[in-house]
């Protein structure tokens, strides 16, 4: 068993994983204050971790989302509405030296390709040659997978493999798909995402048209670069998936109309099977077999 961290914008998860099977135990969740000081931080990640049984020189694997330096192990945030306070910060360092057991080694990848990842070793894509995985929660978060590896150039896939760095209309694609987005639109600072499709089920127009035109957005920028990649499947994960029944009508009508799935029965969307969480968990440990020690992808270049 591999013991993982997941790293979200309002917790951190430490669990023991199988990575050849995805069994999960032990696991533990934190809350975490993505606006506090990186004292708190790095402390409640170290209090996280050290509830698992885990001896000493064990290799830890880390899921957490960018701008990070994931070889390094550095964090860059900035301006990207959390965890600013751990800008040039060496999280490596600090759990190499702040765990009580001291791990003999830390790697690092971006949450979205560990959701990927776990998806496709254990999970809902699993034998799909091309895959593309989204994560909806404060921003969006991406990852395009052939053959078992995550992929950050080619056809069909954004700069870096990042969607963040894609545009709609001319603006960032996180103006118009993004926690920030929807509640800016929407109006009621009292208000959350959640909030928002609660009303929306309930039948208040406003709250429902916002979030159609979301997701659509989205859906239409998306549809293009599956066809390029050659996808077969599209998983969606993170936590506005529990709105799921909300996402998927208006995601769905959007990779309709800018012209994916095209007419074969071999290509389905698909909604991520069971916790996003236990995905990013799987996909953290599967890290840790095929990563050097520095953190670097293992064999050639990707």
């Amino acid at each position: 068993m591999i013991p993982v961290l997941e790293i979200g914008g309002t917790h951190v998860t430490a669990a023991l994983v199988d990575p050849l099977d995805g069994r999960v135990s032990g696991r533990t969740r934190t809350p975490l204050d993505a606006d506090g000081d990186a004292e708190t931080f790095l402390g409640t990640l170290c209090r996280c971790a050290d509830g698992l049984p885990v001896p000493p020189g064990a290799r830890w694997g880390v899921a957490v989302p960018g701008p990070f330096d994931y070889a390094k192990g550095v964090a860059l945030f900035k301006d990207v509405g959390k965890f600013d306070a751990l800008y040039g910060m060496d999280v490596r360092a600090a759990l190499l030296h702040g765990l009580r057991q001291r791990p003999g080694d830390v790697v690092f990848l971006n949450d979205a390709h560990a959701f990927l990842t776990g998806e496709w070793s254990t999970g809902t894509v699993r034998g799909h040659r091309r895959a593309v995985g989204i994560t909806l929660g404060t921003g969006v978060g991406s990852a395009f997978l052939a053959d078992g590896r995550i992929r950050d150039h080619g056809p069909g896939i954004p700069p870096e493999g990042r969607m963040d760095l894609t545009e709609i209309a001319g603006r960032p694609l996180e103006d118009t798909v993004s926690r920030r987005a929807i509640l800016t639109r929407y109006g009621d600072p009292a208000a959350d995402v959640h909030d928002i499709a609660g009303r929306a089920r309930a039948g208040e127009e406003r709250a429902r048209r916002i979030l159609a035109d979301v997701f659509t957005a989205l859906g239409v920028e998306l549809a293009p670069r599956l066809a390029d990649f050659g996808a077969t499947a599209l998983v969606v994960g993170g936590s506005m998936t529990r709105s799921w029944d909300l996402v998927a009508p208006a995601l769905s009508a959007g990779l309709a109309t800018g012209g994916w799935p095209p007419d074969d029965p071999r290509v389905r969307t698909l909604k991520a099977a069971g916790s996003a969480g236990d995905a990013a968990l799987v996909g953290a440990a599967h890290a840790t077999l095929t990563r050097t020690p520095a953190g670097a992808p293992a064999g050639p270049p990707e």
